[in-house]
């Protein structure tokens, strides 16, 4: 489960509030509201920022931080929200949803789920992953360790589908036609040529996932 980031200052209900949602499942972790502590979450992976909107006000540098990391790296918020702040409150500043304070954890922890799968259901249909190596299709990018790799777009599209296709045997006939097309003349080589460059590219000693099948193709494994 991806851990929530409570960014609020310390008080005996957000400590609670802590309690209860690991008590439901969730890894948290509570993050002052101050703007070193803030940027620390750059250098983590939050799956979702809980943020407590008594301090972080619309416009103040915890907030402008916190929509920020929500930009860059597409993590959803959740305001906690005073009740007198309702009508005032202006929801198209880049929350995706809130829970008016006093809370119910149980509410809470519904509303974190909820997000948390939305996010998951549109990550796998963009992204790929295996192991170390991630293939963002939305964004036509292939990162390794974190790390981007460049690639041709036939190398891409040829990476893309192997990974689609995890544990498939391919013949190179059949890449050819998958990935260049059945009106391609290049002849199978071409198959060995990119692959061979595909690996050069995104296999060490700690990462293979091309198997040379003999004297058949080609398949993806999983690390």
């Amino acid at each position: 489960m991806p851990r929530v980031f409570i960014i609020a200052n310390d008080s005996e209900p957000i400590r609670q509030l802590r309690v209860d949602l690991a008590q439901g499942g969730l890894d948290c972790l509570i993050v002052p509201q101050n703007n070193e502590a803030i940027k620390q979450i750059a250098g983590q992976s939050p799956g979702l920022l809980l943020l407590d909107t008594d301090e972080a006000t619309i416009g103040s540098e915890v907030w402008e931080l916190a929509q920020r990391t929500r930009q860059e790296r597409q993590i959803p918020i959740i305001a906690l929200l005073p009740r007198e702040k309702l009508n005032g409150f202006d929801f198209s500043t880049g929350i995706d949803d809130f829970v008016v304070k006093p809370w119910e954890a149980t509410e809470v922890i519904t509303r974190i789920k909820r997000i948390l799968k939305q996010k998951e259901s549109m990550e796998s249909e963009d992204i790929i992953r295996c192991g170390d190596l991630v293939i963002d299709s939305a964004k036509c990018e292939v990162l390794l360790c974190g790390k981007p790799i460049i690639l041709t777009f036939k190398e891409y599209q040829l990476l893309k589908f192997l990974a689609s296709n995890k544990g498939k045997v391919f013949t190179r006939e059949a890449l050819l036609n998958k990935v260049w097309g059945w009106d391609y003349y290049g002849g199978d080589r071409t198959v060995d040529v990119h692959i061979r460059r595909l690996r050069s590219k995104i296999e060490d000693i700690n990462h293979s996932f091309i198997e040379t099948i003999r004297n058949i193709g080609y398949r993806f494994t999983e690390p």
